[in-house]
């Protein structure tokens, strides 16, 4: 029955859909959560990272400098370049060699975290080594998403890339959800010397470990480019930005508003709560995972739905409904948990109407032969400017006095958004380029 269904779905020259469909999903979403877990574990616990690695007390001047280097630059503005690079071999050298890669990168990075000596041990060596390893995780998760996202929508049957489309966000949850949930047991259980001392390096370690599961998973994976792409010329590193200017700034589009949106409500807005509204933190960080969760499950709905209903229609629901919503929905921010937890699950609900299509939109901009890195870069650079900023943005406009303009900023990026939306052609019900 198998054999007979991949012959009615193969058109001459492409490759067969996936034999084994939970294995690709599993090769994609299980190493995107190792690798999201690993980038969120250090945003957990970066104040013990700073305090052993980056001490107010240093007598070099150049720790501070360091430390601002470490968290900012080398974190977000690095992954354009890993989307660029890893794009380019996922292009060059095939889909699962790029998530190997990525991951392997990940869990070296990791592990290079959890070892990285103290000041107090080594001096100005110690926040160097912490900033490679920073540099090889913003390398990582930037190239791992042009990787995944392609591999995952090229390994769907037909009418189904939506939904393998939604398990991006799925994995990138989940493995968000285990940081959190893994630091706040740590900081629970061991005192503030155990924390201080090695508690800190724990998390890394696992994420080392657990990379090489999903580095074993991907070994068993099914390639994902056709037989003629393999055989073809392979595509210099700016091909995609050269030959398809006009693809790249519908990625840059598509992905503005989106980017703005969903760091705004996975991650600014607990902060934003506790500072314009007074809620305690333990209730902030308390309905933030609570909405996560929710999020995660919304995901596989919001993919079936588009492979139904077109990717548009979600697409303007978010846009739109962001544009819209997102001021009355801040602005009813207040010290009621129940409040906090109402709004955050609202914006969710909206949210999922990108999120969960995203990686399929994405990769039904390109051709196969550039796709990768057509994603990669200006995907990454797209969350660089505008999703890796939203929290510091926000606290820049409460520091001015102005706290009141941030929800008219993401407002404004969504609508900026959805006219990209409303001129994207609908590609849901089209085979997907070979």
């Amino acid at each position: 029955m198998v054999a007979i269904m991949t012959r009615m779905y193969t058109a001459p020259g492409h490759p067969a859909p996936a034999r084994r469909p939970v294995r690709q999903l599993l090769a994609a979403s299980v190493g995107n959560a190792v690798e999201w877990y690993d980038w969120y574990a250090y945003t957990f616990l970066a104040t013990y990272i700073a305090d052993q690695i980056f001490p107010k007390s240093a007598d070099d001047s150049l720790v501070p400098l360091l430390s601002t280097f470490a968290v900012f630059a080398v974190g977000f503005f690095m992954r354009p370049v890993g989307g660029l690079l890893m794009g380019a071999i996922a292009d060059r050298r095939g889909r699962r060699t790029a998530l190997t890669v990525t991951i392997l990168l990940m869990g070296g990075s990791s592990l290079l975290v959890g070892l990285t000596p103290t000041y107090a041990t080594a001096g100005l060596l110690a926040p160097v080594v912490l900033v490679l390893a920073r540099l090889l995780q913003g390398l990582s998760v930037g190239g791992e998403f042009a990787a995944s996202t392609t591999f995952l929508v090229e390994s769907a049957g037909p009418g189904r890339r939506g939904l393998f489309s939604s398990f991006q966000y799925v994995s990138t949850t989940a493995g968000q959800l285990l940081a959190s949930g893994i630091a706040a047991l740590l900081v629970d259980t061991l005192s503030d010397e155990a924390m201080n001392g090695w508690g800190w390096r724990a998390p890394f370690v696992l994420g080392a470990l657990l990379s090489l599961v999903g580095f074993w998973i991907r070994q068993g994976a099914q390639e994902t480019r056709s037989a003629e792409q393999r055989q073809a010329p392979r595509p210099g590193l700016f091909e995609a930005l050269r030959r398809h200017p006009r693809e790249s700034l519908r990625i840059a589009g598509i992905t503005a508003g989106g980017t703005i949106a969903y760091y705004t409500w996975t991650s600014y807005l607990p902060t934003y709560a506790e500072l314009n509204a007074g809620v305690e933190k333990s209730d902030a960080l308390l309905a933030g995972t609570l909405s996560l969760a929710f999020f995660a499950l919304l995901q596989p709905l919001g993919g079936l739905l588009s492979d139904r209903f077109g990717r548009r229609p979600l697409l303007l629901f978010f846009g739109f409904g962001f544009a819209l919503l997102c001021v009355p929905l801040l602005h009813a921010v207040r010290d009621s948990f129940a409040v906090l937890l109402l709004v955050s699950c609202a914006g969710m609900v909206l949210l999922t109407g990108f999120t969960s299509i995203s990686a399929a939109v994405n990769a039904e901009v390109f051709p196969p032969r550039v796709r990768a890195a057509g994603i990669g870069f200006p995907y990454s650079l797209t969350v660089a400017l505008f999703g890796g900023t939203a929290p510091y943005v926000g606290t820049l406009f409460k520091d001015l006095g102005h706290s009141g303009l941030f929800p008219w900023y993401v407002a404004v990026l969504c609508l900026a958004s959805s006219v990209v939306y409303l001129r994207l052609p609908e590609t849901a019900h089209t085979e997907l380029r070979r």
